[in-house]
């Protein structure tokens, strides 16, 4: 296992040694919501999320992309009726396989990990700390299609993050069933630079 992965890694790291890697900044939307036995009648969320990304070339139409993203999301809930809006920040890493058209269109997916940096619960003008009733990181699988307009630095990206982990702390909460984030973002990227090819 080990050798396979040296020799994956040296293959990459020659393969962007002799293509253009890029780097770039993002942001957008999220439509966020949560789902699992413990979510509750969840319903959609609205915030945004801003990050990096860096493009590194394997072979022609095929690369991967990791980034570093900050990603408000939650869920809105209405119990009793009483409106209670969740807000959990996360950074958020993704590693992505991506597949790139030369007309514009790509393909993305891969897996994330996000951190919790934050979580609190708005009721009724009242807001409250609830980080103590999640975990500090999530784990979720990202589906993505977009659209890189040629020649110019701009991007339009519309992604899916499926949450694959259980959020919520059962120790902190006492229940045995669970939360998982799920994810919409609509987004524009930015390439703000272009290494040079060798």
């Amino acid at each position: 296992m080990k050798k396979l992965a040296l020799v994956l890694f040296a293959g990459i790291s020659f393969a962007t040694a002799h293509a253009q890697v890029q780097f770039g900044l993002k942001g957008g939307a999220n439509f966020s919501t949560q789902t699992g036995s413990d979510a509750g009648d969840s319903r959609t969320l609205f915030n945004f999320n801003a990050g990096a990304f860096l493009r590194l070339p394997v072979v022609p139409g095929f690369g991967i992309q990791p980034e570093l993203v900050y990603s408000a999301q939650g869920a809105a809930y209405h119990v009793g009726g009483v409106d209670d809006n969740f807000h959990a920040n996360y950074l958020n890493i993704p590693i992505l396989f991506k597949w790139s058209h030369r007309a514009g269109p790509y393909f993305e997916t891969g897996p994330q990990i996000g951190f919790l940096l934050s979580a609190k619960e708005h009721v009724q003008g009242n807001s409250f700390d609830d980080k103590e009733s999640y975990k500090s990181a999530d784990f979720a699988w990202v589906f993505g299609v977009g659209y890189k307009i040629p020649r110019s630095p701009v991007g339009i990206d519309f992604r899916y993050n499926i949450g694959l982990s259980n959020v919520e702390d059962r120790d902190a909460t006492g229940n045995n069933g669970s939360i998982r984030n799920d994810v919409l973002q609509l987004g524009i990227t930015y390439v703000l630079f272009n290494g040079p090819r060798r």
